[in-house]
């Protein structure tokens, strides 16, 4: 009896330890490439005619920025949002700029000190883990970033529990629709706004507000729970 209880115990633990199952294997591995080169991303990610980065002081704006607060700029790629959001949360304020490749935050960090912005942080974080700590920020920024979560459950307790109470949550993603988006979204995006919505309030969070500002792409805005 008591080897079939340890048994069973065995497998409880093992089923509670599983690891999610990613749901875009092999998205992100170019990330991962040592040969990276942050700069033939600037040339892709800051240019006009891509929708956020023409409407990026709105979408700056819509974040309510204030000095001392401290934000998080999840996959912040080549660091374009983390720049503007640097002054808006001087002097004491803090921006983490977070992301998988090692390169693009040592970019963010280097391009950040040349134009004189000293408050912010680089972390490079796991495919599951955002590795900010507990209840260390008042906001989360994710940018065309939350369709590259391989593991977006564990991605998004992480963040959950990286937001400090009442804590909110910006994303900005691809709309995704059949017969309207292009071949490129609907080939690289998994899904569309009301799977990402779900997946989201599911891991703690209910919507706040949805800001109708784009073509392309949506924006919205969630709130961390009160537990």
């Amino acid at each position: 009896m008591i080897r079939f209880i340890s048994a069973c115990l065995a497998i409880a633990c093992s089923f509670g330890n599983a690891q999610e199952e990613s749901v875009n294997p092999g998205i992100n591995e170019r990330f991962a490439d040592p040969e990276l080169d942050p700069k033939s991303f600037v040339e892709r990610f800051e240019k006009e005619g891509r929708e956020v980065y023409d409407n990026r002081e709105v979408i700056i704006e819509n974040l309510e920025l204030k000095p001392g607060m401290s934000v998080a700029d999840v996959g912040a790629g080549t660091g374009l949002f983390t720049r503007l959001m640097a002054p808006k949360v001087a002097p004491e304020g803090t921006v983490y700029a977070v992301d998988i490749a090692q390169r693009f935050v040592t970019h963010t960090l280097l391009s950040s000190r040349a134009r004189g912005l000293k408050n912010v942080n680089g972390i490079v974080c796991d495919q599951d883990d955002v590795k900010l700590p507990e209840n260390s920020v008042d906001l989360v920024f994710l940018c065309d970033t939350y369709h590259h979560f391989e593991f977006p459950e564990k991605t998004m307790a992480s963040i959950h529990r990286a937001l400090k109470p009442g804590g909110r949550l910006y994303v900005i993603d691809f709309e995704r629709i059949e017969g309207k988006s292009s071949d490129w979204i609907l080939n690289h995006v998994r899904a569309g706004r009301e799977v990402f919505q779900k997946e989201v309030e599911g891991t703690g969070f209910e919507l706040a507000k949805d800001f109708d500002i784009f073509e392309e792409n949506y924006f919205l805005m969630f709130q961390k729970k009160v537990e």
